[in-house]
């Protein structure tokens, strides 16, 4: 649907309109004449504000500093906005211990960079038979980086890997806010299903959902 302007002033062509004076007030139903008189008397405009309404209703407003004010909301709501940014981070199930910090080091800079991090456990071979490796490691990372964030979408299974969501305690945009900049985006960006970027946080008591009680 095209949106269009109001009709206002003279293009208003019915014979009575609904009248609401500019601080809101009822004014009540009146000819188009005497409303087009009362725009004139108090240098405003009148403006066709419900149209289907029986009978349409007009007010009485400054319809230039309206528009200005709003267009002014919709930059200021544009600039707010800020794009989700998701890192991805891959670990196997038996990393070593430096490769292990080095990860999380990654970790907690996108975290306080504002960014959420989806943490994939890939397993090989006959590591599949052992997804409490996995989920251990994870809950690992989570409590090693919970200064930083905290587990938003809890482990669970996805074919050989295992996946978890951090997000961070400070978005991108509070970090602007703070700092009157936008936050630094550092690494690649990675996508997820509009299900996974949704999910509700999980408390980590019921992260074990989905995986198989025998495999735990």
């Amino acid at each position: 649907m095209i949106a269009t302007e109001p009709r206002i002033n003279e293009r208003i062509r019915i014979p009575e309109v609904r009248l609401v004076g500019p601080a809101g007030e009822q004014v009540g139903i009146v000819r188009i004449e005497d409303a087009l008189r009362l725009a004139r008397e108090a240098e405003l405009d009148l403006v066709e504000v419900a149209p289907m309404a029986r009978p349409p209703v007009a007010k009485l407003m400054d319809y230039g500093k309206f528009k200005y004010e709003n267009a002014q909301k919709a930059r200021e709501s544009r600039r707010n906005q800020t794009n989700t940014v998701i890192k991805e981070m891959k670990l196997r199930p038996k990393i070593d211990a430096h490769d292990y910090e080095t990860k999380k080091g990654h970790v907690v800079r996108f975290l306080k960079e504002g960014d959420k991090v989806k943490i994939t456990i890939m397993f090989r071979g006959r590591e599949q038979s052992r997804p409490e490796l996995g989920y251990n490691l994870l809950q690992r990372l989570a409590t090693d980086v919970e200064e930083f964030g905290f587990i938003e979408s809890s482990p669970k299974q996805d074919g050989r890997n295992m996946l978890m969501v951090l997000g961070p305690h400070k978005n991108r945009s509070a970090l602007k806010a703070e700092h009157g900049g936008s936050a630094k985006a550092n690494g690649s960006d990675v996508d997820l299903l509009d299900d996974e970027r949704e999910k509700p946080v999980v408390r980590q008591k019921d992260a074990l959902a989905g995986l198989d009680p025998d495999q735990i």
